[in-house]
């Protein structure tokens, strides 16, 4: 990557000459990194409080409407999937659904495929509340990206794959 004509400084600069200064024995060269990328996730929390605010969503309801819809017509997924794909306890999900239910973004049905279990299917006023939210988060999210270029994009999404895949394959059997 070349260096752009004019130079910005944040605040990671500082901090890594300051415990470049301090401790000069340390290499603290991950900082540079791993400070920035740290940083970065507080500005999109901050990004996604404000798309999912305009939309009476919590960060927890959004995850939970984004996995069925994600999934596609017709919208449901097991309790159990949806506790697979949001990592949440089955205690916790439960509570999650009966919200959810309670404001009309979902409801339970029989599955059937089992007439035993249930499915939690997103409704119209769901699948509308989450559609909407995702556009305003990828507003947000183009915001904070577009001081880089799409190549540059593409490039920083394949380095931080590369930081990600081996924390997310879980350990090697």
């Amino acid at each position: 990557m070349t260096e752009s004509p004019f130079t910005h400084h944040d605040e990671v600069d500082g901090l890594v000459q300051a415990w470049r200064r301090e401790r000069p024995d340390l290499d603290v060269a991950p900082l540079e990194v791993l400070s920035r990328v740290s940083r970065l996730a507080r500005h999109l929390d901050l990004a996604r409080r404000e798309a999912f605010d305009a939309h009476d969503l919590e960060s927890w309801e959004f995850d939970v409407l984004a996995a069925l819809r994600r999934e596609g017509s017709p919208y449901a997924l097991s309790p159990g999937r949806l506790v697979q794909l949001t990592l949440v306890t089955s205690g916790t999900m439960t509570n999650r659904i009966d919200r959810l239910e309670s404001r009309g973004l979902v409801t339970r049905s029989p599955d059937p495929s089992d007439g035993r279990s249930v499915q939690v299917v997103l409704t119209d006023e769901g699948r509308t509340t989450v559609d909407d939210a995702l556009t305003d988060l990828l507003r947000h999210e183009q915001m904070i990206l577009s001081a880089i270029t799409p190549r540059q994009r593409e490039e920083l999404a394949q380095l931080l794959r590369y930081l990600t895949v081996p924390f997310e394959q879980g350990p090697e059997v």
